[in-house]
């Protein structure tokens, strides 16, 4: 199935409260010290049989973007990058074995900005992957791009060493936008990317696009989404800039009355909504589009989507494996993460040979949930029978309790429950995450929601 929507303004006022975004459940959060790299370990044996997905984080950024909330370092020494491949290698050295036998068909670089890396390094740290770990013929290979500090031919380097996909970081094509937030970048050369990646033969090309920014209008941001949606890319993640300058010091350069108010960041999102699926876009789910015959709509339609720390997937049958500093594992029914700071990350490799910092193991209930609220965000409905004997439970009585929580939903025709199922409506699909939170028995301790970002 697709995802059809339809816009009702006073219900999404009323439900545009704080919630996760459902990247994992239980969210982050729950992580914890008891969870080790011993039960890391047994995390790893569970399912041998399983593919795998490796994301590999490289924080380095040469320049500040002011509304990042991403783990980072700045700088210019390029030698620091050296360094942190250095420490690398002993992780993937110390880790690899775990997973021995493992057929590796997805891989994410993410950050930070992975091409900050040298094409040397670049070589560098692809090599290491592939010496210590298996390599399906074909897979989903993938990178993220900051279009202001490469050249074009960095293109053709990725390609040579098994990329498919790249995704670009645009936010906004407007001039005066990108000066306030400290990304200034040369919107012709992102087309310029594009297209060349295009003629290389990369599979799909994504771009970053952020509404909510300081300057941004529903005007100007739509005249961006005019100039994203004639380049065609395969995929666009159009995100809700979260101002949170408690947490991230850089948004404090940022100035609040600067930005848009909560009704023209709603008219940004409708608007985005309705142009992107009129230019042929298919709405995949909260902040995600694609082309039809991309795979990630391929497997929307065909009821195969997934839902991991990387966003919408179709690698959800694999085991994640996080390296590098701050990233998350998704190993057998366990989460793990490695330390999130720098010095941190490389003083535990010294002493301990491995940099994994906290996690937590799912019990059963942790993992119905998960399958529960996995399928409800990425198909909006859900079909008992499958939990029902994969569990031995009862549906019905099992989520009594949750159920009842859904009433209000449905009262206001956003959700459909039946004996055997539960079924999204149209309008209801841009609050999958409030349906979503209904069967989050974690979050119950209401304390907890001021630490989420609002769901629009």
């Amino acid at each position: 199935m697709s995802a059809s929507i339809e816009w009702d303004q006073s219900l999404i006022e009323k439900y545009n409260y704080s919630g996760p975004r459902y990247t994992s459940y239980p969210t982050a959060l729950e992580f914890n010290e008891s969870f080790g790299m011993a039960e890391f370990e047994a995390a790893a044996g569970r399912y041998p049989e399983r593919p795998l997905s490796l994301y590999v984080h490289v924080p380095f950024c040469h320049k500040l973007c002011y509304y990042c909330g991403c783990n980072k370092v700045i700088t210019r020494h390029q030698g620091k990058a050296d360094v942190y491949l250095d420490y690398l290698e002993r992780e993937v050295e110390r880790l690899a074995p775990l997973f021995a036998g493992r057929i590796v068909t997805q891989l994410h670089w993410g950050g930070g900005t992975p091409t900050f890396l040298t094409e040397p390094q670049i070589r560098r740290l692809n090599g290491l992957l592939r010496r210590h770990f298996r390599f399906a013929g074909r897979g989903e290979f993938s990178i993220e791009i900051d279009p202001r500090e490469i050249e074009l031919s960095v293109l053709e380097v990725l390609k040579e060493e098994g990329f498919n996909r790249i995704s670009l970081g645009v936010q906004d094509f407007d001039k005066a936008v990108q000066k306030v937030v400290n990304r200034e970048q040369d919107n012709d050369f992102i087309k310029a990317l594009v297209k060349r990646a295009a003629e290389l033969g990369f599979e799909s090309t994504n771009l970053d696009l952020i509404y909510g920014l300081p300057l941004q209008t529903p005007a100007s941001f739509h005249h961006t989404l005019e100039q994203v949606a004639a380049m065609k890319p395969a995929r666009l993640s159009v995100f809700n800039y979260a101002h949170l300058p408690s947490r991230f010091a850089a948004q404090r350069k940022l100035n609040e009355a600067d930005m848009p108010r909560p009704a023209q960041k709603l008219a940004m999102l409708q608007d985005t909504i309705g142009y992107l699926t009129g230019q042929g876009y298919q709405f995949i789910g909260m902040d995600h589009f694609a082309l039809p015959d991309d795979s990630l709509a391929v497997a929307q339609r065909r009821g195969e989507l997934h839902r991991n720390f990387q966003g919408y997937t179709t690698q959800g049958d694999c085991d994640l494996l996080g390296l590098g500093v701050s990233a998350i594992s998704m190993i057998g029914d366990a989460y793990s993460q490695n330390h999130k700071d720098l010095k941190r990350y490389y003083g535990q490799l010294d002493q301990l040979g491995h940099a994994q910092r906290v996690g937590y193991a799912l019990n059963e209930d942790d993992r119905l949930r998960r399958d529960l609220i996995k399928t409800l965000i990425c198909n909006f409905e859900l079909e008992a029978a499958p939990l029902e004997r994969e569990y031995g439970i009862r549906f019905a009585d099992y989520f009594a309790e949750d159920i009842a929580l859904l009433q209000t939903f449905v009262d206001d025709g956003l959700v459909t429950v039946e004996p055997d199922a539960i079924r999204v409506a149209p309008k209801g699909r841009l609050l999958i995450r409030n349906i979503c939170m209904c069967f989050d028995v974690h979050l119950r301790r209401q304390a907890r929601m001021q630490q989420f970002s609002r769901v629009i």
